[in-house]
């Protein structure tokens, strides 16, 4: 099997929850939103954020700020606020010393995810990158996952690891792309759905099992 890593980036390898509840802090005292306005965009965002997002929130509440200029507020409040432990990074770097080839594989919107990238500090340790908006699709789909291995340079058909909290995301998907998984508990495990190879509390311990492979 190549030394080929997929991770998940949001509630993997970065603290999204954090972010998001930062972010929205700061957003909604820059406009002086009411409370009833907050509450409305912390539960639209509470999964995902798109820029539709923020159309509907300048509609809905009949907001001065143009969406647009909300959404890039966001984006650009996002990529301060979301952090990737110094652990985490340190291991993504032991591995790529270890001649692993490494890819980040997740849902959301581009922008957003690639600024939040760059923000972390993860995308100087990563070989490839596919956000499921640049296709418009999502996790488990086959093919987000072919295109990440293609901008890795690797084949799915030789194998390698996907790693990630969401288990019919990331796990099922990783099943389908014939990948070995590692699970970060945390979710409800869906009926029927195969066992992940391994379960960790952590990515720090994902990362170890993939350099004990490598010994």
């Amino acid at each position: 099997m190549q030394r080929f890593a997929l991770f998940d980036l949001d509630a993997t390898l970065v603290d999204r929850q954090t972010a998001v509840r930062d972010t929205l802090t700061a957003l909604c005292r820059t406009h002086d939103l009411a409370s009833a306005t907050e509450q409305w965009l912390r539960a639209e965002l509470a999964d995902r954020a798109s820029p539709d997002s923020f159309v509907r929130l300048h509609d809905t509440f009949n907001l001065p700020v143009p969406a647009d200029q909300l959404w890039q507020q966001y984006v650009d409040l996002m990529a301060a606020a979301v952090t990737c432990r110094p652990e985490v990074l340190e291991g993504l770097a032991h591995l790529r010393a270890a001649g692993w080839t490494i890819g980040i594989i997740t849902n959301g919107a581009s922008d957003i995810q690639r600024a939040k990238l760059v923000g972390a500090g993860l995308a100087s340790l990563v070989d490839g990158v596919a956000v499921s908006g640049d296709l418009e699709i999502r996790k488990p789909d086959l093919r987000l996952f072919e295109l990440v291995a293609s901008r890795c340079g690797v084949s799915l058909a030789d194998g390698g690891w996907m790693i990630g909290d969401n288990p019919a995301g990331d796990i099922g998907g990783g099943h389908q792309a014939g990948l070995r998984t590692i699970w970060l508990r945390g979710r409800p495990w869906p009926d029927r759905l195969p066992a992940a190879h391994h379960v960790v509390n952590n990515v720090t311990d994902a990362i170890t099992i993939l350099l004990n492979e490598t010994e």
